[in-house]
């Protein structure tokens, strides 16, 4: 499903040229549960933003579902990207004026879904994700774990190829961050392939797949059980 041949990514800091990407291949394959590891500035955080298509590579091809993504317009990136990839980050990026269930059906409205269908397919996700009774809660009305679980469902609404998680606990408490990883892995065992990026050697060895990046290069690729 996602293909990576090759793929280098170059920034330029202070006159000097930094190689974040070295030459990296990668295969995921529709299902997995991949996590990848590896220290500050290691390039795991590129890789990611490589994959969601936030970033585009100095040189290499990157084919998702079999499409070259690699040369794309920035607006046929972006609807790529709200079409097959949803994000879950550290700090949720909810927008604090709107409630849970104004958060979650927020890619529908801009992908001009009715009104109806919205709030429907929100609704059930709010009772889905152990949300019921914070319809309309608003972000700061809500608690950390709470936070992620709207931004899990904001980011699977649109039923993307692959969900990224970029440190999805690192700004969680350890009973709501096992919740939070324990949802992401049920959306797994029903067939969401699951990226997630983590220092924490706990949650990364509970993936099927661990993928380590050392200097810009994937240094192992280890399969788990």
């Amino acid at each position: 499903m996602i293909e990576l041949h090759d793929v280098s990514r170059i920034f330029t800091v202070g006159g000097q040229e930094v190689r974040a990407m070295d030459h990296v291949s990668l295969d995921i394959m529709p299902g997995e549960y991949l996590s990848i590891m590896g220290p500050s500035g290691s390039g795991k955080s590129t890789l990611l933003n490589i994959i969601g298509l936030l970033d585009t590579p100095n040189s290499g091809t990157y084919l998702l579902e079999g499409r070259d993504v690699t040369s794309l317009k920035d607006e046929e990136l972006a609807a790529v990207r709200s079409r097959k990839i949803g994000f879950i980050f550290q700090f949720f990026h909810l927008i604090p004026r709107l409630t849970a269930v104004q958060n979650i059906e927020l890619p529908l409205l801009l992908a001009g879904v009715s009104r109806k269908e919205r709030t429907s397919v929100s609704t059930r996700l709010i009772e889905e994700f152990g949300l019921r009774g914070r319809h309309h809660h608003r972000p700061d009305e809500l608690s950390g774990g709470q936070r992620q679980r709207v931004a899990i469902a904001r980011a699977v609404i649109n039923q993307p190829a692959v969900l990224l998680a970029d440190e999805p606990t690192g700004n969680l408490d350890r009973t709501s961050g096992a919740e939070i990883i324990d949802l992401m892995e049920q959306l797994n065992k029903n067939g969401q392939t699951l990226v997630v990026v983590t220092h924490d050697p706990e949650i990364g060895e509970r993936a099927r797949r661990c993928i380590r990046v050392v200097d810009g290069r994937i240094a192992s690729d280890t399969r788990m059980g």
